[in-house]
């Protein structure tokens, strides 16, 4: 992924919620792993289709062996900390995970552990009621970050005890959770399984992006546009529109999400066929949106709502990031 591209895109985006401060951190998922590594099974086949709303991922397993396989497959939800909620979109919890195995809604299990730095506290907080995954059924959809009903509603003496141990700072969680979604999958011989894993993905974003004729890669200021690897074409037309709109100053919004690619690596590589789907979403008037990615290879375009990539025999070496950069409506 080492040369830059950068892609305008004439439809418009739905308007996206802003923030009261300046950002939001992406909280990157990824693809389904092996808890055990298993060379016998291929990825044959892997379509992953990124949007600001939904990620979507099909799978071709295909086992090359005389035996069938069984093993653990596992959907793992990068560690999270209480106030990572306040994304643009979703719960970093990836709470509404879904799974279908050849077409047909699977069983998962799901396991969250909650851990004080390397000291796992996921048993006391179960014994005295706090769900771990939830911070305590927080609502990641409302601002009130001073209510955490399990905390709430629990004895002065379990408070203080939960305090004393670490758990709550202030009233507040202070615990990170490492959350997998898995499942039992049986691959038969010289045969291929389908899969295919859903959520909504928890959005980066910036409310603002600076002067772009100042743009410096290595600025703390730019860190977030600098990832996705803007062409000078880019930054040229940003700029140009910057001049243009003097009067509103800084008005390019920047969202992102973030992919882990390389947990493909944990079945047998490479993956045979990779396509890339980036999504757009509808209208109405949001201004010129432009997408840009880090990205070796051709990007066309597959329709007037999306672009495509396809690349044979990757091996993943390092994981993806989409940005949406869109213009702020003028008033």
């Amino acid at each position: 992924m080492r040369r830059l591209l950068f892609l305008a895109l004439a439809t418009l985006f739905v308007a996206l919620p802003l923030r009261a401060d300046d950002g939001a951190p992406s909280i990157a998922a990824g693809g389904l792993v092996l808890m055990k590594r298993e060379p016998r099974i291929t990825m044959a086949k892997e379509v992953l289709q990124i949007g600001l709303s939904k990620v979507i991922v099909d799978y071709d397993f295909r086992n090359d062996s005389d035996t069938p396989i069984s093993t653990v497959v596992a959907f793992p939800v990068p560690a999270y900390t209480f106030g990572q909620e306040e994304t643009t979109f979703g719960d970093p919890a990836f709470s509404d995970f879904k799974l279908t195995i050849n077409g047909n809604p699977a069983v998962f299990f799901t396991e969250a552990r909650a851990f004080l730095g390397k000291r796992d506290i996921t048993d006391l907080l179960k014994l005295n009621h706090i769900d771990a995954a939830t911070f305590g059924h927080r609502n990641p959809k409302k601002d009130d970050f001073d209510t955490i009903p399990d905390f709430k509603h629990a004895s002065p003496e379990v408070q203080r005890r939960l305090t004393v141990a670490g758990a709550f700072k202030d009233a507040e969680p202070d615990w990170t959770v490492e959350k997998k979604y898995y499942w039992t999958q049986t691959f038969p011989p010289h045969s291929t399984i389908h899969i295919r894993h859903e959520y909504t993905p928890a959005v980066g974003g910036s409310n603002t992006i600076g002067d772009v004729k100042t743009f410096n890669p290595k600025s703390e200021e730019y860190a977030e546009l600098a990832s996705l690897c803007p062409t000078k074409t880019l930054l040229s037309t940003l700029s140009h529109q910057q001049h243009l709109d003097t009067a509103i100053g800084d008005n390019f919004y920047l969202n992102y999400v973030d992919f882990i690619l390389t947990t493909a690596n944990t079945w047998k590589t490479p993956i045979e066929d990779f396509t890339l789907i980036i999504e757009q979403r509808d209208p109405p008037n949001l201004g010129k949106p432009y997408v840009s990615l880090c990205w070796s290879g051709p990007i066309v375009k597959l329709d007037a709502n999306r672009v495509t990539a396809h690349i044979a025999n990757l091996v993943p070496t390092k994981e993806l990031r989409v940005g949406y950069i869109w213009k702020a409506p003028t008033r």
